[in-house]
């Protein structure tokens, strides 16, 4: 099996034989809505959501065993059929012999190509895929099919697409009585599939959406026919890779202006029969797309029966994508910056697709959950800044007064919803990453006034965190809190950023850490709700209110020197290290504050110092870490050392040596560094410890916990897994990235390094990981990339490479240097580049290793922009915003930084 190879450096790939690689799959999308996905044989579906998709809904295992897919049949006179896709039985069979028919497999952001020779039949098939980026609602294939051999060769083209037309429910639920609900038509240039109503979970309901699979030449010229049926189409004992229409000329076709009800639907289109002589081609526009009646879907379809239209738009499209990837690297290794290029561009899928709709990602029901909504707007900071800070307002507005949020995101910005099932879960690390996300917004922007913005906070049944319910309220209340007297309240971001750390450090369990309630980051540490505890999470809420205190502090220093906040805060803000050594005392505390502000609150205001506060929140961080360094720090019998990370649901600690074995998980040690919990010497242990119990460089890298040989069922259902799957020690890419993250962070660069390496290069390895370019989820086994392109592990990723790795970071609106590159990283010219927006202003960012020296021995020296020296403050290695700022905002600006 070969790999891939990268064509230039916007990370186009080409790869050979593609289809001879199981679970393959690529996305192509748009932001109007088009969700599809297709394979190297065009299997895959397409959607607009959950209750609307074109294409029959596919998971990983139908990609093999389903027989539905996009085709292209040619009936050869003299010869037989063959289908443009490799979707023939007759290929199938002939897949693993030397009769094998070569393929050619080229892709880009959001479109694929497969070009198909027969040397059998003399034809070879070039199809490209793609959703434009515009408004339309459509998926479009232009399929060119070239006389490839040496006399002229005559066959009758067919499309044939089966159309789904319903709700992903109905593949189980009703799927016959649904088709009954079917109208087709076609016309003139088409089929299309109107259904009378759609049954699925909101009920029976009159149909909103029109389906259609459209047709015609490079030349315009009409179909000569139809199969609008499935059954007609395939026949009695035939199936969608060996159709009766195909090869029986008894199987009539329909003729434009029919009308077909309560079957399973087709888009079944079959052109003139042509003659193509040697070296000739001709090209054919297939139109999927979605409308709301049947002549608007005509009409928005129409426009691409036309070979230059087709061609324009996937120039456009290919062009849209590209501008919106607005960070490229220049290193050592190309391959490197191609890869990377992938890397960027996942978060933008993210957007699109949610966390469901690709093949792996066969659950829920799109849409983002809470931690995604922060996640994800890592990413944005970089590439996409403008609109991410009235998008971060909008998000705390899913914060309850108690802490804890809103689960159901909604499709609207700021819009959240009550739990429809009533199920009350509550994921302790919630609050964490807001912060995180908002305080890269400030150092990247030096806008510091978002915490001063307001915003409400959201309201339901659920209350006390998730122990109790607030039976005086109604869903005709609405969800945002009041007050006593029935207003809707607003408060700081500063304020929701407050309510989610102090709610949290008092919420803790038998063994003063935070409790772990339903999860924390790890969905699947989701059994020790009672008595669980998350050392892990705890230390980051700890690092998290030292960074949150010196925010505070930057504003008293710019004299704003108190702040409002809603008088029952005042009940979290108590001061006594006596206290915090009490685990009665705090929950006592916490349920105390929660019950004052069950159901409403008073709505008066206290004013707080900035300094006191600052203070305030600095003692609890400095309780936390010392309080995890005397009771979690762990020696075990080969002397490795490391942080216990847990506690299950009989109150005992999760890491170390066991009767099965030596137990460690990566999260315990990813957040305590990170915090500033671990002291230097401790981290360095930790890298010890963790190499030898779970780095495997054979599949990628730190695995996320060592086998406990047992099924935990007193901490989490990861344990139910296969060892080596999932959450139960894979290497899981998003704590993988954010351990080299860390590490990073406190100055251990080689050691971050060989994080991100291992990653990268196993990644990058197609005869081992099996994907495409990018970052999956996660790494089983045997080495195969699962759960591909929608994984927060990217957003972390690439905020880690251009960070840390380069060390381009925001400082308050600055723009500072402390690069972090190994010696290895710069290219032959000692250099290493970055282009990026930063301040609105394009910049080519270039380091320039003139000495050749390794990560340690050089520091920066001179900086210039434009070729002119710029004088920067002794120590502080930095831009000042305003010098950016005052850049030409039309032209790129190259910024030269020499190390020394």
């Amino acid at each position: 099996m070969k790999g891939y190879q990268y064509l230039d450096n916007r990370g186009t790939f080409q790869l050979e034989n593609p289809e001879l690689t199981s679970y393959l799959y690529f996305p192509i999308a748009n932001e109007s809505g088009v969700m599809s996905s297709v394979t190297p044989t065009l299997g895959g579906d397409s959607k607009m959501g959950q209750n609307t998709f074109l294409l029959a809904p596919v998971s990983s295992e139908d990609l093999h065993n389903n027989k539905s897919s996009r085709n292209f049949w040619c009936n050869i006179t003299g010869k037989g059929i063959w289908s443009a896709t490799g979707r023939s039985a007759l290929q199938e069979a002939k897949l693993f012999t030397d009769e094998k028919e070569k393929t050619i497999l080229e892709a880009g952001v959001m479109w694929q190509k497969v070009t198909r020779i027969s040397k059998e039949f003399g034809l070879t098939s070039e199809i490209t895929s793609f959703v434009p980026s515009s408004n339309d609602t459509v998926e479009i294939m232009m399929v060119t099919l070239k006389n490839s051999g040496n006399e002229s060769i005559q066959f009758t083209p067919t499309a044939a697409i089966p159309m789904y037309g319903r709700s992903a429910d109905n593949v189980r639920d009703h799927r016959h009585v649904t088709s009954l609900l079917h109208r087709i038509e076609t016309t003139k240039y088409g089929v299309a599939l109107n259904p009378t109503l759609t049954f699925d979970e909101r009920g029976h309901r009159k149909n909103e959406v029109v389906y259609g699979v459209f047709g015609a030449t490079d030349e315009g010229t009409a179909p000569v026919g139809f199969y609008p049926c499935v059954e007609d189409f395939i026949g009695d004992g035939g199936s969608f890779e060996n159709p009766r229409a195909i090869s029986d000329s008894g199987v009539k076709l329909v003729l434009a202006g029919n009308q077909l009800n309560g079957y399973e639907a087709l888009g079944g289109i079959q052109f003139e029969a042509i003659t193509l002589a040697p070296g000739q081609e001709k090209t054919y526009l297939i139109v999927m797309g979605y409308g709301a009646t049947i002549s608007g879907i005509e009409a928005g379809t129409k426009k691409f029966l036309s070979k230059q239209v087709c061609i324009d738009s996937f120039n456009e499209t290919k062009a849209y994508w590209e501008e919106k990837i607005n960070v490229s690297y220049n290193t050592g290794s190309k391959d490197f910056d191609s890869w990377m290029h992938w890397v960027n561009f996942q978060p933008m899928l993210r957007r699109i697709y949610g966390c469901s709709f690709l093949p792996h990602h066969d659950y829920g029901r799109g849409g983002r959950g809470w931690r995604d909504l922060w996640q994800d707007c890592l990413a944005l900071l970089i590439m996409n800044p403008s609109g991410v800070k009235d998008m971060l307002i909008s998000n705390f507005g899913g914060v309850r007064i108690d802490g804890t949020n809103a689960t159901i995101i909604g499709t609207n910005q700021g819009e959240f919803i009550a739990d429809r099932n009533n199920i009350t879960r509550v994921w302790m690390d919630h609050g964490v990453w807001p912060f995180i996300t908002t305080n890269l917004y400030i150092m990247q922007s030096g806008d510091i006034s978002i915490l001063l913005k307001e915003n409400n906070y959201f309201k339901d049944p659920q209350a006390v965190r998730g122990e109790e319910k607030d039976l005086t309220w109604k869903p005709e209340d609405g969800n945002l809190l009041r007050t006593a007297t029935g207003e809707v309240y607003t408060g700081t971001i500063l304020e929701h950023i407050l309510i989610e750390h102090l709610s949290a450090f008092y919420d803790v369990g038998e063994h003063n850490h935070m409790r772990l309630r339903g999860a924390d980051w790890n969905d699947a540490l989701d059994m020790a709700k009672e008595r669980g505890e998350s050392v892990a999470f705890t230390a980051i809420y700890g690092g998290n209110l030292e960074q949150l205190a010196k925010l505070i502090l930057s504003l008293d220093h710019m004299g704003i020197n108190t702040i409002k906040v809603f008088k029952e805060i005042a009940i979290l803000l108590e001061d006594n290290t006596d206290l915090y050594d009490s685990i009665n005392g705090k929950q006592e505390l916490l349920k105390k504050y929660c019950y004052e502000c069950r159901h409403t609150i008073s709505g008066e205001q206290i004013e707080v110092s900035c300094k006191e506060l600052a203070e305030n929140l600095l003692k609890k961080s400095n309780w936390i870490k010392e309080h995890i360094r005397q009771t979690e720090w762990i020696t075990n019998l080969e002397g490795k050392s490391w942080y216990n990370g847990y506690y299950d649901n009989h109150g005992r600690r999760v890491d170390g040596d066991f009767e099965t074995g030596t137990r460690m998980m990566l999260t315990g040690q990813v957040f305590t560094i990170m915090s500033g919990t671990a002291t230097d010497e401790q981290v360095q242990n930790i890298v010890t410890s963790a190499d030898t119990y779970l780095y495997d460089g054979a599949i990628g890298g730190y695995k996320l916990n060592t086998n406990f040989n047992e099924i935990k069922d007193d901490l989490g259902r990861m344990f139910g897994f296969a060892y080596g799957h999932k959450e139960n020690g894979a290497v899981f890419s998003h704590m993988a990235v954010m351990y080299a993250n860390a590490l990073y962070q406190r100055g251990f660069v080689s050691e971050g390094y060989k994080a991100i390496k291992s990653l990268y290069t196993h990644c990058s390895n197609f005869e081992k990981s099996k994907i495409y370019p990018g970052v999956p989820e996660y790494i089983g086994d045997n080495g195969r990339g699962l759960y591909h392109y929608l994984t927060g592990s990217a957003s972390w990723l690439l905020l880690t490479v251009l960070t840390e790795m380069f060390g381009i970071k925001g400082d308050m609106g600055n723009l500072r240097f402390d690069p972090k590159l190994m010696k290895e990283q710069f290219d032959d010219n000692n250099k290493a580049e970055v282009n990026l927006v930063f301040a609105d202003r394009k910049l080519n960012i270039q380091y320039s290793n003139i000495h050749n020296k390794e990560f340690g021995e050089y520091q920066v020296g001179s900086i210039t922009i434009n070729g002119t020296k710029y004088d920067y403050k002794n120590g502080y290695e930095a831009i000042q915003r305003n010098d950016i700022v005052s850049l030409d905002s039309e032209k790129e600006h190259n910024i030269m930084v020499e190390l020394i």
